[in-house]
């Protein structure tokens, strides 16, 4: 578990692929130490095992199915990361819960700077889009965010200057891909309702969670 609070960030050394997995090989220097073999690091929102380490490299082991379904697939030498430690029992909850599966990639669609700040906006895959609710949260390569607005199949966030010095999202470029989590919180009240309402057998490309219908009142309604 972790909190989307990105505590450095790593340099990949290196992508290596193997017979059954890829070797992603980082320099982390900056990332506290001392890191036991088999814990867990969070890499640009991923839940990884770390695999090796010494005082500036960690190394992790990267199953096909996860290059597949994020953007760790797409990493290079000299790519930077956002990584953060799992949280410890007493640790400051200073982000939100973040479980470091990835839900899916989205693409950066506009970035918008000026008076009003720094707004990123993305476009999603539509099946995500239901748990993407306003004022709530979301991680973004494994930054803890707090959504602005929600359209159709596109979300946008504002960054403090904080984010954009610290982390890689101050990198980001229009067409770009990122990694996002949805809030565990939104998801379980969504899937609950879908299941009550019998959504869950929805056609394909039919949103199974019609624009409006999720309520305070039906909220209410159906126990939360």
């Amino acid at each position: 578990m972790f909190t989307g609070i990105v505590q450095t960030m790593g340099v990949v050394r290196s992508v290596r692929q193997g017979s059954t997995a890829a070797r992603l090989a980082l320099d982390a220097p900056g990332l506290s130490r001392p890191i036991p073999l088999g814990s867990s690091i969070a890499v640009n929102g991923v839940c990884l095992t770390v695999a090796a380490c010494d005082e500036t490299r960690v190394e992790f082991d990267v199953i096909p199915e996860t290059l597949a379904r994020s953007t760790l697939g797409g990493l290079a030498a000299g790519a930077r990361v956002n990584l953060e430690r799992a949280l410890r029992a007493g640790d400051p909850l200073d982000g939100h819960m973040v479980q470091g599966h990835v839900d899916g990639i989205a693409t950066v669609q506009h970035i918008r700077t000026g008076e009003g700040g720094h707004v990123l906006t993305f476009r999603a895959d539509t099946k995500l889009m239901p748990f993407i609710i306003p004022k709530g949260s979301i991680a973004i390569d494994g930054v803890s965010l707090t959504i602005a607005t929600v359209e159709t199949d596109t979300f946008s966030v504002a960054l403090i200057p904080t984010t954009l010095a610290v982390t890689t999202l101050g990198l980001l470029k229009v067409g770009d891909k990122v990694n996002i989590e949805t809030d565990i919180l939104a998801r379980t009240i969504v899937t609950t309702l879908r299941r009550l309402h019998g959504r869950e057998g929805s056609p394909a490309g039919e949103s199974p969670h019609p624009p409006g219908s999720l309520t305070v009142e039906s909220l209410r309604e159906n126990g939360w």
